[in-house]
């Protein structure tokens, strides 16, 4: 049996092309974008919906007179607990607590202790304190530490709705800002954030 080789050799150019263009189809372009100009892309809950929430809760705590007078010639020592999430979704609530304390302490208006880390400091004292392995001249004194004068919480909720092709999904994030030495409640702020989805009807 003969072969041209010379249609074989058409034969195989015309197939990578076809597979170059076939790839320059399907190509994805990815860049940078600025986190704080996101869009939203669905109704769940977003990157740009964390970076509104933080920065309206932040400029409300900065500049309430409670806390104005409370931060003039000091920096009080504030601990932030963890976001309550009241939603159906799977939230980093983690990442809002750290995105606001983090705000927080760049303005020096606050001192922070961290109860997260907790497990963490008291094996660490455990090892300086009792494993030998430290030198007692040298190792933390326990029963030092700073206690927190506000306690900063915060709740996470959504409602949502769905109508024939509409999707309606409504947010609310609440924070309070509480005086552990009277109790009192001296701060409150809630943001509110509505998404709405419309399904396109298929060929329009």
């Amino acid at each position: 049996m003969k072969v041209d080789v010379r249609s074989l050799s058409r034969f195989a150019c015309l197939t990578v092309l076809g597979l170059g263009l076939g790839t320059g189809c399907t190509s994805t372009k990815v860049g940078y974008a600025d986190p704080l100009k996101a869009e939203p892309l669905t109704t769940q809950w977003e990157a740009g919906d964390l970076h509104q929430i933080a920065e309206t809760m932040i400029d409300s705590l900065l500049t309430t007179p409670t806390v104005v007078d409370a931060t003039t010639g000091r920096t009080p020592v504030l601990s932030v607990g963890k976001v309550k999430n009241k939603t159906m979704q799977h939230i980093d609530t983690e990442s809002l607590t750290d995105t606001i304390r983090t705000r927080l302490l760049r303005s020096r208006r606050f001192q922070f202790v961290d109860r997260t880390t907790d497990d963490q400091v008291a094996e660490e004292f455990r090892v300086q304190q009792e494993s030998g392995l430290v030198d007692p001249q040298k190792a933390v004194p326990v029963g030092q530490q700073y206690g927190a004068e506000y306690l900063l919480t915060a709740n996470l909720s959504e409602i949502a709705n769905t109508d024939g092709r509409t999707q309606d999904v409504f947010y609310k994030f609440t924070m309070n800002l509480r005086n552990l030495r009277t109790g009192l409640i001296e701060w409150a702020e809630e943001k509110e954030l509505r998404k709405v989805s419309t399904r396109r009807r298929f060929g329009f």
